[in-house]
């Protein structure tokens, strides 16, 4: 998760530090964690699970705790997972592949579904979109703010 507050001095500094840093293996995302090295501020593991964790520090993971996964490791991608890759053989790494294709292929959570019914105003299938946007910003899922146009 990358939050940024848009300043003119601060992109000539990024194009300018830019211009002289050295190619790296992450690329965009080594750049702005070294630009911003100052104000950068991981968010835990649970918000964040990067799965090689999962072998390289299992100590400082509650896998019942996790929120979020990032399938970065090399065979980890759910639509292209085999378990043939280096770790990913293990029970913890199948639970969460499993894990995903149940939250994929699970219909009640297809946003679309909640939008149509909500405009189909078809009586008891109808959604009120404000009340379901409200009820995730109350369990902290999403803070939910109106935009003005960028038009």
């Amino acid at each position: 998760m990358f939050v940024y507050e848009p300043s003119l001095p601060v992109y000539h500094d990024l194009l300018r530090t830019l211009q002289v840093s050295p190619t790296t293996s992450f690329a965009e995302q080594d750049f702005l964690n070294v630009f911003f090295k100052d104000k950068y501020k991981p968010i835990p593991s649970n918000y964040n699970l990067v799965l090689a964790m999962l072998w390289r520090h299992p100590e400082n993971i509650q896998l019942d705790q996790v929120k979020v996964v990032h399938y970065c490791a090399d065979g980890s991608k759910p639509w292209r997972y085999t378990g043939k890759e280096e770790n990913m053989e293990r029970e913890d790494i199948k639970m969460l592949v499993k894990k995903w294709w149940d939250i994929y292929d699970d219909e009640s959570l297809d946003f679309k579904n909640i939008v149509a019914a909500a405009e189909a105003g078809n009586g008891a299938d109808q959604v009120d979109l404000q009340a379901f946007k409200a009820a995730l910003s109350e369990a902290g899922v999403v803070n939910f703010r109106t935009a003005p146009s960028a038009a």
